[in-house]
C-alpha cells in the first residue's frame, strides 16, 4: 500500500489548499476578502443534509456529495461566471480523475462516483446537494449585503432563481425575511433586530 498512500498524502495537502482559495465572483460585488472554497464547502454540506433530511433524501449522501462538489479548484481554480464565458471549463469528473489517480482503488471508485453522481444531477442526493450550493450562495449573499455590500444582490437573486427543491425555496424565503444575526437575539432570549 506504500505508493497509494502516499497518492493519498499528497492529495490531503492538496485539499488544504482550498483554505486559502477565494471565491472569486465576490470580487465582483467588491468584496475584499470573500469566503474561502472550503469554507464554501463546509457550509454546503451543512445545507445539503438539512435540505435532504426535509425533503426525505439520503442526508448523509447529500452532504458528502456537497462535499466533493468543488474539490477540482484546488487544479481549476475558482472560476466565476464571467470568466467561464472566456474559458473553457474544465470537466470535473476529468479533474477528479487526475487528482485521484494512485490512491487505493476503493478510495479513487469512491470520489469518482461522488463527483460523477453529483455533476450527472439525477438523484434526490445530487439535487438536493446542487441546490444547497445555490443556497448557501445566497446565505453568504444576504450576510455580505448585510455588512455593506449592496452588490451582493445580484448573488442572492441569481441563487434564489436556480433552486429547485421546495425545501430550499422555502429555506431561502425565511432566510430573505431576517437578519443574519437575528439567530443571536433568538439564542439570548432578545427581541430580533428591527423586529
Amino acid at each position: 500500500m506504500g505508493d497509494d498512500v502516499t497518492a493519498v498524502a499528497h492529495f490531503l495537502f492538496e485539499t488544504g489548499t482550498l483554505k486559502q482559495a477565494r471565491r472569486t465572483g465576490w470580487w465582483m460585488a467588491g468584496v475584499r476578502d470573500p469566503e474561502s472554497v472550503a469554507e464554501h464547502s463546509w457550509r454546503t454540506s451543512v445545507l445539503a443534509s438539512v435540505i435532504a433530511t426535509l425533503e426525505g433524501a439520503d442526508a448523509a449522501r447529500a452532504a458528502h456529495l456537497a462535499v466533493w462538489h468543488d474539490s477540482q479548484e484546488t487544479r481549476t481554480g475558482d472560476v466565476n461566471h464571467l470568466g467561464k464565458k472566456y474559458a473553457p471549463a474544465a470537466d470535473p469528473e476529468a479533474v477528479t480523475a487526475d487528482q485521484t489517480a494512485g490512491m487505493p482503488d476503493v478510495l479513487a471508485r469512491a470520489v469518482r462516483a461522488a463527483v460523477a453522481e453529483y455533476e450527472a444531477k439525477e438523484t434526490p442526493e445530487a439535487v438536493c446537494a446542487r441546490d444547497a450550493d445555490k443556497l448557501e450562495c445566497l446565505l453568504q449573499g444576504i450576510e455580505y449585503r448585510a455588512q455593506g455590500y449592496a452588490s451582493a444582490q445580484r448573488w442572492i437573486d441569481n441563487s434564489l432563481g436556480r433552486l429547485t427543491t421546495g425545501t430550499a425555496k422555502r429555506l431561502a424565503d425565511e432566510l430573505l425575511s431576517m437578519g443574519p444575526l437575528d439567530w443571536l437575539s433568538s439564542a439570548m432570549g432578545e427581541k430580533p433586530v428591527g423586529s
